[in-house]
């Protein structure tokens, strides 16, 4: 659909004012996702490799307790989506939850959130070819990993570069497949937990009982199990950036995040309870991943190299999404005053040079796991190691001030909305920071916890120094007699003193959106569940 023919652009210009006042305005994007896109993606955004290849891990550490951790960890998990749907859906941006969050806290917020989100989504686009390359090259000996990985991140740069669509009809048959493999695997591991599978006997509840019993390795286990469990769920962002693409955005958002209960519970705990069920946790076939471990376990031929296929295919999908993230953040950071004025270039309603640029730094990432696999790669890795959880922190802080200004200023636009608000809001937090703390106590993961920090608090002080000097410019401005003006492509700053005397009323204003049409408030279409 063109961008004249689509019935509004909510991504464009959110009409509520942020902490000074003034509305904050994100990049213009086309609307070539549809809805079949969007809801593909949002399934398949909760399908990656981590749950074919590290669940393995989880489950030796944890045991049959894994389920529950997967639980514990899926539950917060649909809290932060639901906090993110909500405002999503009241104001679609390519930006999501930076735009959110400097709407909520102010511009070093989203700064922060957005950046260390898009180098989170670099870094793993490179460990994502690294995986894929090592598969196919597996299948193909001779062939240099180094080649395969150009070859999959020229595709999925090349493919990013085109026009959205084509990301999205990627995604669409990446994620078709994916789901394909879970529902199938699902059904035959039920099938032989129930003794109906051919040549199997059911194993009734002697690998949940049996083995050191349902908690194995005690309280420990479980927790090592919980932490490796929460960031298997990273991905489920995309789907409400992708939504600013998408024809009608509101709709789009509110279906998916609608659905992600079900999708979690089915996906993750489901195949966590039949793996257990099915095979010994203590395994030591369960290295190997252990959806191909209970494959073989049942006496499947070709078991490993199908999931193998399926496992390439998650780390292909993953690729070409956090390219597709990485390039809309970066844009939407930039149009909001906060990156560099070049990556911000709009061409055929793709953020190009955001796309390139999120490629080359991500094949960079590449080259150092090749250079230095032993201080810089994995200096890299402890960084992003829980990134996702600052996100998650943002994304609840900022649903906890957007809901109480939505319900004064526009109700109207609450299309979801949080359960139990603002109670569920604060328990999500509270998980937050108990896994933080968690974290600390592990060994394993405490340098993660320190690198990521480290990351966070460099951002935000720039961030900060960044958002007080454009306050300062804005007052030496208003103090000469000039306005501050504020351009279309261009987020204003939260303490322009000049915002405050002309400040929008969200429900009936219609301002100006940055490629000259005009943005309508965005009106839920669904009864709130």
């Amino acid at each position: 659909m063109s961008r004249t023919s689509a019935p509004a652009e909510p991504a464009a210009v959110d009409d509520s004012p942020h902490e000074g006042g003034t509305p904050v305005t994100d990049v213009p994007l086309t609307h070539g996702l549809k809805q079949r896109h969007l809801s593909m993606i949002a399934l398949g955004g909760v399908i990656g490799a981590g749950l074919f290849v590290g669940s393995g891990a989880a489950i030796a550490a944890a045991g049959p307790s894994i389920i529950v951790a997967y639980a514990i960890s899926g539950l917060l998990v649909m809290l932060v989506m639901r906090m993110l749907g909500e405002m999503s859906a009241a104001n679609p941006a390519s930006g999501s939850f930076s735009v959110h969050a400097e709407r909520a806290i102010g511009p070093w917020a989203g700064f922060t959130a957005g950046w260390a989100f898009w180098f989170l989504l670099c870094v793993a686009v490179g460990l994502e070819a690294i995986g894929a390359a090592k598969i196919v090259t597996g299948w193909l000996p001779g062939v240099p990993e180094w080649s395969m990985v150009a070859l999959f991140m020229l595709v999925f740069c090349v493919t990013n570069l085109a026009a959205v669509k084509n990301f999205g009809e990627f995604e669409f048959w990446f994620a078709a497949l994916k789901i394909g493999a879970i529902a199938l695997f699902l059904v035959i591991g039920l099938l032989a937990i129930l003794g109906l599978l051919p040549g199997t006997e059911s194993p009734g509840m002697t690998n949940l009982t049996g083995q050191g019993g349902f908690l194995p390795n005690g309280s420990e286990g479980l927790i090592v199990g919980l932490l490796a469990s929460v960031f298997a769920y990273g991905g489920l962002e995309t789907v409400t950036i992708a939504a600013a693409e998408s024809e009608h955005p509101v709709q789009g958002v509110a279906k998916a995040v609608r659905t992600a209960m079900w999708r979690i519970a089915v996906f993750y705990i489901g195949s966590m309870a039949v793996i257990v069920t099915l095979i010994p946790w203590n395994s030591k076939s369960l290295a190997n991943g252990s959806y191909v471990a209970t494959l073989e376990h049942l006496g499947l031929p070709a078991a490993g190299e199908i999931m193998n296929v399926v496992v390439l295919i998650a780390l292909l999908s993953a690729m070409n999404a956090n390219i597709y993230g990485a390039s809309r953040m970066a844009c939407s950071l930039v149009a909001r005053g906060q990156g560099p004025k070049g990556l911000g270039k709009i061409s055929g309603g793709v953020p190009r040079v955001a796309v390139l640029t999120s490629s080359v730094f991500g094949f960079l990432c590449v080259l150092l796991s090749y250079w230095r696999p032993d201080d810089i790669f994995m200096w890299l890795l402890n960084m992003i190691g829980a990134i996702i959880l600052v996100v998650w922190f943002f994304i609840a802080v900022s649903q906890l001030v957007l809901r109480r200004r939505l319900e004064q200023e526009a109700p109207e636009k609450l299309a979801v909305r949080m359960w139990a608000y603002p109670y569920l809001t604060w328990a999500a937090l509270a998980g937050i920071a108990a896994v933080f703390l968690l974290m600390a106590r592990e060994e394993g993961t405490r340098t993660q916890l320190y690198y990521t920090g480290g990351l966070v608090i460099f951002l935000a002080v720039l961030g900060y120094a960044h958002q007080r000097m454009t306050a300062g410019t804005a007052t030496a401005a208003a103090a000469a007699g000039v306005p501050a003006a504020t351009p279309a492509a261009t987020e204003p700053k939260a303490a322009e003193p000049v915002a405050k005397a002309a400040e929008p009323t969200p429900a009936a204003a219609t301002p100006a959106t940055g490629n000259g049409g005009t943005e309508a408030a965005a009106k839920p279409t669904e009864a709130d569940d």
